[in-house]
């Protein structure tokens, strides 16, 4: 990906050593006495990065850019995540028949560039949102938006009131977390048209303009309190402080992201003081920062949970003994205590915690006896053999290593086959695995994602339209399938939450996922680094409070 050059008011800083501190992509760059410090430079794996544009990013790294770069009507209040706050919008109210829902800006806020942000620039990003209808469309286009109807149903009622309608009186507390998502982010409509390109409606583009898609991949045009200035694919990422942010602004000037890939490398990074912040560290990195006196870390519970899913289209997985047999052949505690150390928490059920609803329950402890007891009733005294595709890396690999050791002693004969992540996704969503070990991150902070993605599978047929986790594992339940679209419909939030966890013990009980853990993202600190915490969502990973002594 060709990038412009670095904006002149960076040259200075990228001077000389600097320069290589900043800029240096491979191998460990030499030791200076310190980062600037009006600069957090980060060492991050950040090559998920395929576009800056909100309408399209759906990938973890970019979703902490976008998150501190765009401001939506409402963000997640990471105090309390079963709420929202305001985002440019002040205030909402939500019409007695739940279809309504009325937002009122704040009054005199600015885009980074100066443009004024209004109401109609609201209903336009929704516009390009559902007409573009990218990976994360979905989130908005799920109310009932489509490209003939979306100017109607998400307008500008005057310079300062934005107007959605949605077509189910869907719980608020759904329909306000879905808002809180990058791809609800207000772009200024003035800046990307000029960038907007001519088109032929064709299979590509069903309208005579881009939206100033070509432009946004590599581009800005947000209103957070830090701008994104640069971005060199696999290399770096460069925030800046957006004076025009309309809330308390940002300490630091910029922040810089190098992709560093190797929790080693990061972690040598960190302790020669070339960067501030690392954030892949592996368990035996994480625990040498933790001892080093001029270093501090810092955690959060993510909303990503790791599990073991099994395919009801091979018949001895098939059998509900043997989805519980499953169950009782992971040994949770040694993994706990090495694989995911400090990196993850033991988490059995697939609502992460923090979330409303979430069940916290751990009822299955390694037993070979009870497993073997439970293969004896499916008829499989004598085990079976299985095929388990697992992606290259930790800690999947070791997982699915400990898995196979701990499996045999029951009879199971597991065969790992291995594959980057590519090609390992394509079996699995083609529904050609026996066995499957995945990670799933939420893709808005409301339980239906989850729900939606374990328990729901309207169609199990082949070519079905909706290809859920379930669907994947030809997991059949129409039974629950209802359960999960009566909770979208449900307004009062403990009856909401109640039958969340209702879900999630029949998943625990009978489903054909063994959940794992839920994952717990880590960071290394230089100790002269204040106020930087990590969120419960990657978009929520704010920067604008941290300091640097």
């Amino acid at each position: 990906m060709k990038m412009g050059k670095i904006n002149s008011r960076f040259r200075p800083l990228l001077a000389g050593a600097a320069f290589s501190l900043l800029l240096a992509s491979g191998g460990i760059a030499p030791a200076f006495a310190a980062t600037p410090a009006d600069t957090l430079v980060q060492a991050w794996a950040i090559d998920d990065t395929i576009t800056l544009d909100p309408a399209e990013s759906f990938e973890l790294s970019p979703a902490e850019f976008l998150g501190n770069g765009y401001d939506m009507l409402v963000r997640l209040d990471i105090d309390d995540t079963t709420k929202v706050k305001g985002g440019v919008a002040e205030s909402w109210t939500i019409s007695d028949d739940g279809l309504t829902y009325t937002f009122k800006l704040k009054p005199g806020i600015k885009f980074a560039s100066g443009n004024p942000i209004t109401a109609e620039d609201v209903a336009w990003s929704f516009e390009r949102v559902v007409k573009l209808d990218k990976s994360p469309a979905f989130i908005l286009t799920q109310f009932g938006l489509t490209g003939d109807n979306v100017t109607e149903k998400a307008k500008a009622a005057d310079e300062n009131t934005f107007v959605l309608t949605v077509d189910k009186a869907y719980a608020p507390s759904f329909v306000l977390n879905c808002l809180t998502a990058t791809v609800g982010a207000v772009l200024d409509k003035k800046l990307v048209m000029e960038h907007a390109q001519a088109t032929t409606p064709s299979d590509d583009y069903k309208y005579d303009t881009d939206f100033g898609y070509a432009w946004m991949k590599t581009n800005y045009a947000g209103s957070g309190p830090f701008k994104i200035r640069d971005w060199r694919a696999n290399e770096i990422v460069v925030l800046e402080r957006n004076d025009n942010y309309y809330g308390e602004k940002p300490a630091l000037a910029r922040v810089i992201y190098r992709h560093v890939k190797e929790s080693a490398t990061q972690r040598l990074m960190l302790e020669a003081g070339d960067v501030d912040v690392a954030r892949n560290l592996e368990p035996g990195d994480l625990e040498a920062v933790e001892k080093n006196a001029d270093l501090t870390t810092t955690n959060a519970p993510k909303g990503t949970v790791y599990y073991i899913s099994l395919n009801q289209k091979n018949e001895n997985l098939a059998k509900p003994e043997v989805r519980e047999a499953f169950k009782y052949l992971v040994d949770y505690d040694a993994i706990g205590a090495t694989l995911i150390k400090g990196i993850g928490e033991i988490h059995q059920t697939y609502q992460v915690k923090g979330v409303l609803g979430a069940l916290d329950s751990n009822p299955y402890k390694f037993d070979v006896a009870k497993a073997k007891e439970l293969l004896e009733k499916a008829g499989l005294k004598d085990g079976f053999s299985v095929t388990f595709d697992v992606r290259n890396g930790q800690p999947v690999t070791g997982i699915a290593e400990s898995f196979q050791q701990t499996a045999g002693q029951a009879g199971v004969k597991i065969e790992i086959i291995p594959g980057d992540g590519k090609q390992t996704l394509t079996k699995y969503r083609a529904r050609n695995h026996d066995m499957y070990i995945g990670q799933w991150g939420m893709d808005y902070w409301d339980p239906n994602t989850n729900a939606d993605a374990f328990t729901s599978n309207p169609d199990n047929s082949d070519d079905a339209a909706v290809k859920s986790l379930a669907w994947r594992n030809a997991w059949d339940i129409p039974e629950l399938t209802k359960q999960v679209q009566a909770a979208l419909l449900e307004r009062d939030t403990d009856k909401r939450a109640d039958m969340y966890k209702k879900l999630q013990q029949e998943a625990l009980d009978t489903s054909p996922f063994v959940m794992l853990f839920q994952q717990i993202e880590v960071a290394g600190v230089r100790g002269n680094v204040k106020n930087y915490k990590l969120g419960p969502s990657f978009d929520s990973n704010f920067l604008a409070p941290v300091t640097k002594e």
